[in-house]
């Protein structure tokens, strides 16, 4: 009768080492679906936009100040803010939130 109740409980604990891989599983697979996946969706949103700017574009900066960009260097721009023409500021080009194109007329 012991070796029934060893076999039993051997098999018992195989199964729960299984379950447990699949339950860990399943667990990493949601956060990747839910987490991982729609942040790298929007860094290469992001990245392809600034990728895109060009000079006369109107941007949002991320603390909500709007401008239109005078001049593009490698990591930073140039923005000019409101109707004061002396108001340009160099910002990385991470600042900027949005982009919207000039009007080609």
């Amino acid at each position: 009768m012991g070796i029934l109740l060893t076999g039993t409980e051997a098999a018992g604990g195989a199964m729960s080492v299984v379950g447990f891989a699949v339950y860990f599983v399943f667990i990493f697979g949601a956060l990747w679906f839910f987490m991982i996946r729609p942040q790298k969706k929007e860094q290469k949103r992001t990245a392809e936009m600034l990728s895109q700017m060009e000079i006369g574009d109107c941007v949002m900066t991320t603390s909500g100040f709007y401008g239109i960009i005078i001049d593009i260097a490698d990591d930073t721009v140039i923005v000019e803010f409101g109707n004061n023409k002396n108001c340009r500021i160099p910002m990385d080009k991470s600042a900027i939130s949005k982009v919207e194109k000039a009007d080609k007329n």
